[in-house]
């Protein structure tokens, strides 16, 4: 029987983690070792515990949930670190996954669901509910824009590069069928399979093959990073 992938709750309600360790528990391939009301009291408890995967709430008491990510890295490096909150703001998102969260999941999301995004976090894909997608790609732009009006150094002298790298930039996008072109545009709208399926009047198993062929066509590993692709190459 397959090792069950060990939980660590962190929320400062209680009855929110009783129905978490309730709802995960009907899943055999899930187990919760240990919960916390706050930053401090699972910086104690999950070096011990060393669990597979925390569930992170941002709105704690003292250190918020994403300040707190770091220190959980350092106390436990192999543990991915998926926030479970009610934020629905997009630099909330973006902070979290630039400080190491491997995914950013809505409290609103179905037990399902959040079982079967542990579980892709345990295969290392990056999980973020749907609804935030379009969010993450607006405070990634907000971010970008930020960068390219702050003051920088002179760049180093550059140094030209293979004909062919241009080129390979070029046809990246080229090497999608049309199909998988307006999967791509409704991934960027942070849809969700099962919409993206209705949308486009296909099988929603369909719409998994043309999300894989995206990926794997783009080399990135996530649809978040599919719809950043798809973002800035509208921008360009």
């Amino acid at each position: 029987m397959t090792t069950p992938i060990t939980l660590f709750l962190i929320d400062d309600h209680t009855l929110m983690r009783r129905g978490l360790i309730a709802l995960l528990s009907q899943h055999d391939d899930l187990s919760v070792v240990g919960d916390a009301a706050d930053a401090g009291e699972a910086l104690r408890r999950v070096p011990m515990l060393k669990p597979d995967v925390i569930l992170l709430d941002n709105h704690l008491p003292g250190v918020s949930g994403i300040d707190a990510i770091a220190g959980l890295r350092e106390m436990s490096a192999h543990s991915r670190i998926l926030m479970l909150t009610v934020s629905e703001d997009g630099e909330d998102l973006a902070a979290a996954l630039r400080s190491g969260a491997q995914g950013y999941l809505l409290k609103t999301i179905e037990g399902d669901l959040l079982a079967d995004a542990i579980r892709r976090a345990m295969r290392g894909e990056s999980v973020v509910s749907p609804e935030m997608l379009t969010k993450l790609v607006a405070a990634l732009r907000s971010q970008d824009a930020d960068e390219r009006h702050a003051p920088t150094p002179p760049p180093p002298p550059a140094q030209p590069a293979p004909a062919s790298a241009a080129a390979e930039t070029e046809s990246t996008s080229s090497r999608l069928s049309p199909r998988e072109e307006e999967v791509l545009r409704e991934i960027a709208c942070g849809l969700s399979n099962k919409e993206i399926a209705r949308n486009l009047g296909i099988a929603e198993t369909t719409v998994k093959i043309h999300v894989q062929h995206i990926l794997r066509k783009l080399g990135v590993s996530s649809r978040v990073q599919a719809a950043v692709y798809a973002s800035d190459r509208q921008r360009a």
